[in-house]
């Protein structure tokens, strides 16, 4: 528990101290916002600041901080030092650099302004890798919370054509009417949350695993995990301490702020805010799995059943929206599974949405069309939605090949992290600002991505002492290629 409150204080300090830092270099100023000078009452909308912090917490947040915490506590307590550093340092600064970036460009998308700074090749390339994601996201995200609310009540297919038709919505609709106002409530209920389990974990004060016990695999050393630390711990930690996702949600509420002052409140806080999140569950995780807490909350038929067996099965049937469900039930009785059916379904759903409006305003970016009119947005979402129905269509025929899939995306969101990252640096060292603290992430998450790619046996799967060597090579020649040019764009 010590690590745990350490870790809460570290967090908070970090937006109080380092996140001033970050402004401070970047800078910003008294100059109109693209939400005031290009107002179109459907994206370009002023909306209250703490409106824009609680729909940009929950675009960027969903269940990641959740499931990926919980996963990756599974590695043991270095889990706590790269939410912490992770989100102070790297995630953070990558969302408030980013963020403020589209903000000062009228609300751009990721891919133009790596356009901007990496060159058009980047720029092309970004295009189709973002939207890809973007539909991925949106489609996963439709089927996995129609399983879960029929089972609760109704037909699994009505559930998917209810959270689709709402997809439509939030995607076509100004971003004041849907939303503006529900998503809101459901960052809401999961702030409720996390605080009320945060408290009964102060309460119970259980002993758990601190990081002076070591900072090893302990996922291979006592739950039969075969992934070695590095680099799937920051795989699968991605929401919650460093995750390229963001900077594609970012420009959503840019183009809602009216100043650029709220900047560090909405991206650096919300992420640190995610990192809290993250904090929370991964303890969760550290008492169910290391502590024996599941024992303290499941049933005792459930307890009698895995008694005794290995610690792999354990892991295996308690998944994360497993946990999810069995800890707030008992800790925070029926009221507490109400909040974690908004979790497991409802976090999901809001991504998903926000991922199809982020693919729209993508191609409004790449065709130059302005989006005033339900015509030209309809034009625009019309491809996404049906690729997005095509992916659900096979999702649904195969259920267990999108899980092979998804481990895709997930290192996908990581290798956008190391490009807005780089882009970030350049951008820095253009303007003469402190480039170093955009430029070390940027270095560290290209050695875990390209790493990934090398030894993942989802991918390559070389040895992995050889990814490693491999993964260094590449990154010491994207460095190198930092410091000799002063720009990665040719074109300027």
């Amino acid at each position: 528990m010590i690590t745990f409150l350490i870790s809460l204080v570290a967090l908070v300090l970090g937006y109080m101290i380092y996140g001033r830092v970050v402004e401070r270099v970047f800078g910003p100023d008294d100059r109109e916002t693209a939400a005031i000078r290009k107002a179109d009452g459907v994206d370009y909308i002023v909306l209250p600041g703490w409106r824009i912090f609680m729909i940009q917490f929950l675009n960027i947040a969903g269940t990641g901080p959740i499931f990926g915490a919980i996963m990756g506590m599974w590695f043991g307590p270095s889990a706590y030092l790269w939410i912490v550093f992770g989100c102070i340092f790297g995630g953070a600064v990558h969302d408030y650099i980013s963020g403020m970036l589209s903000l000062r460009n009228d609300g751009q998308g990721l891919a133009e302004l790596t356009g901007r700074y990496l060159g058009s090749a980047a720029r092309k390339a970004l295009i189709l890798f973002t939207m890809l994601m973007m539909v991925l996201v949106g489609a996963f995200f439709v089927y996995c919370p129609a399983i879960i609310l029929s089972g609760i009540w109704g037909e699994r297919m009505m559930w998917v054509f209810i959270i689709f038709a709402y997809y439509i919505a939030t995607t076509m609709m100004p971003i004041d009417k849907v939303i503006g106002r529900v998503y809101p409530l459901f960052a809401l209920s999961m702030l409720f949350m996390v605080v009320a389990l945060g408290i009964v974990l102060v309460l119970k004060h259980p002993v758990l695993p601190e990081v002076w016990d070591g900072l090893g695999n302990w996922g291979a050393e006592r739950l039969g995990l075969k992934q070695p630390l590095f680099p799937a711990l920051f795989v699968t930690i991605a929401c919650g301490a460093v995750s390229g996702f963001h900077a594609t949600q970012s420009p959503m509420m840019a183009r809602c702020m009216k100043a650029e002052r709220q900047g560090r409140a909405v991206f650096y806080g919300a992420m640190i805010t995610e990192g809290l999140v993250a904090l929370v569950w991964a303890t969760i995780s550290s008492y169910f799995f290391f502590y024996g807490g599941w024992r303290e909350v499941c049933p005792a038929e459930v307890v009698a059943k895995f008694e005794g067996q290995s610690a792999l099965s354990l892991i295996q049937f308690f998944d994360a929206p497993t946990v999810v469900n069995i800890v707030c039930a008992s800790w925070l009785g029926t009221f507490g599974s109400i909040l974690a059916l908004l979790g497991i379904v409802a976090a999901p759903i809001t991504t998903g949405g926000s991922s199809f409006r982020a693919a729209r305003l993508i191609l409004s970016e790449t065709f130059g069309w302005k989006q005033t009119s339900v015509r030209s947005r309809l034009l625009l979402s019309l491809p996404v939605f049906a690729v997005g129905i095509a992916l659900l269509a096979w999702q649904i025929g195969n259920p267990s090949g999108f899980g092979t899939v998804w481990q895709y995306v997930a290192w996908g969101t990581q290798v956008m992290a190391a490009i807005t990252l780089w882009m970030c640096s350049v951008y820095l060292r253009q303007e003469g600002k402190c480039f170093w603290m955009t430029l070390l992430p940027a270095m560290f998450m290209t050695m875990v991505v390209t790493d990934f790619f090398f030894t993942s046996p989802t991918i390559l799967g070389l040895d992995y002492w050889l990814s490693l060597v491999l993964a260094a090579v590449v990154t010491a020649l994207a460095t190198i290629r930092f410091a000799l040019s002063k720009s990665f764009n040719a074109d300027k």
